[in-house]
């Protein structure tokens, strides 16, 4: 059960702007051929930004996949080469003005390993500077920070409705060590 399928054939069906799809033909060592469809996506940054040891900056944006607005963490993608503590505190200053003092990663996860490449860089963010943000001109982001107890009613209201938001309240009501270790790729 630990041998890798043999990739039969690889294609590109769809190449957007965020990512593309890769359409494999996999072979298992029972003989059979399988389809299987991959999103193909940049590694990520989660930043769970704390002004205080008990409060956590959220941002607010309009989520047209979910067709709702969502109250998260602050998060962005990769740019090409980028390391996890660069990208999250470029991300960080850009999405809420916020520049860190201290920046430390805390661990990599898959975020839907059964169809899409993106790995999360899940860093913590202390000793925060207030600033002006550096919005995209496709992003309309609100700022605010909020304590532990009221980031878990907003989560309880529904207004918080994504596991990588979801893990960083955890983390932060838990012993904030490491949430994984990195992957290898």
């Amino acid at each position: 059960m630990d041998e890798f399928p043999q990739v039969l054939e690889s294609s590109i069906a769809f190449d957007g702007r965020v990512f593309r799809v890769r359409v494999d033909e996999l072979r298992y060592d029972d003989g059979s051929v399988h389809r299987c469809d991959v999103v193909e996506h940049a590694e990520t940054f989660g930043i769970i930004a704390m002004p205080t040891r008990d409060r956590i900056v959220l941002v607010r944006q309009y989520r047209h996949a979910a067709g709702r607005y969502l109250w998260e963490i602050p998060a962005g993608t990769a740019e090409n080469g980028e390391n996890p503590v660069a990208g999250a505190s470029r991300e960080l200053m850009e999405e809420t003005g916020y520049r860190a003092g201290r920046v430390r990663h805390l661990g990599t996860l898959y975020m839907t390993p059964g169809f899409c490449t993106e790995a999360m860089h899940f860093l913590a963010a202390e000793e925060l500077t207030a600033g002006e943000q550096s919005l995209d001109e496709d992003e309309r982001i609100e700022v605010e920070a909020f304590a532990l107890g009221d980031a878990w009613s907003l989560a309880a209201a529904g207004e918080i409705a994504d596991v990588k938001t979801l893990l960083s309240l955890h983390w932060m009501g838990g012993s904030r060590g490491e949430l994984a270790a990195s992957l290898r790729r």
